[in-house]
């Protein structure tokens, strides 16, 4: 067997061994990263930059910065919605 092979083995083993029991007893699995949400976190983070680089660019742009920064608000609230969500779950 090759150390590949033996690699995704003893992984397929240890994942089993944490959804078996669970599904036994009718409980769900939780996931560690699905508790803590890091893609949604990271996401977060990004849009709060990005409202941080829009105020601080200069001139309206014609309207386009104010619209820009509406929509990031916007997406920072749904973002911020969703990890509530998630966290919920």
């Amino acid at each position: 067997m090759s150390l590949v092979t033996r690699r995704s083995a003893i992984a397929l083993l240890g994942l089993a061994g944490i959804t078996i029991p669970a599904v036994l007893r009718g409980q769900p699995v939780e996931r560690h990263s699905d508790a803590q949400q890091p893609h949604m976190k990271a996401a977060l983070e990004a849009l709060r930059s990005a409202k941080h680089h829009l105020e601080e660019a200069e001139a309206d742009k014609a309207g386009h910065r104010v619209k820009a920064i509406e929509h990031v608000d916007a997406a920072i609230t749904e973002t911020q919605a969703g990890i509530t969500a998630g966290a919920g779950h």
